[in-house]
């Protein structure tokens, strides 16, 4: 499985200030707090975060590009409807009926 950067260079650097401010948050709250697990959560999530900065590679957006890949293409004009095909004005034209509501 190849590694490629998949992030952008603004989008690592957001993840970078979230991440270090996320992870001196938490720990901050661990030197009062050594019992609570949430704050222990929040420092993991946060280095992750930072190391998603560093490596510009984020596997959520992996798995979301790959499960795009995999979907069906559907064509444009099948869409553009909306399901509205068929529905006609008094006069001919193509449209949503006339509600004199």
């Amino acid at each position: 499985m190849k590694i490629k950067p998949n992030i952008g260079i603004l989008n690592a650097l957001i993840r970078i200030t979230l991440g270090l401010t996320i992870l001196a948050w938490s720990t901050s709250k661990l030197v009062k707090q050594p019992w609570r697990d949430s704050f222990l959560f929040a420092a993991l999530c946060g280095a992750m975060k930072v190391a998603e900065g560093i490596v510009r590679y984020c596997p959520v957006t992996a798995l979301y590009e790959r499960c795009q890949e995999m979907m069906p293409k559907t064509s444009a004009e099948a869409d553009s409807m909306d399901g509205m095909e068929g529905l006609t004005n008094l006069d001919g034209n193509q449209g949503v009926p006339y509600n004199p509501t």
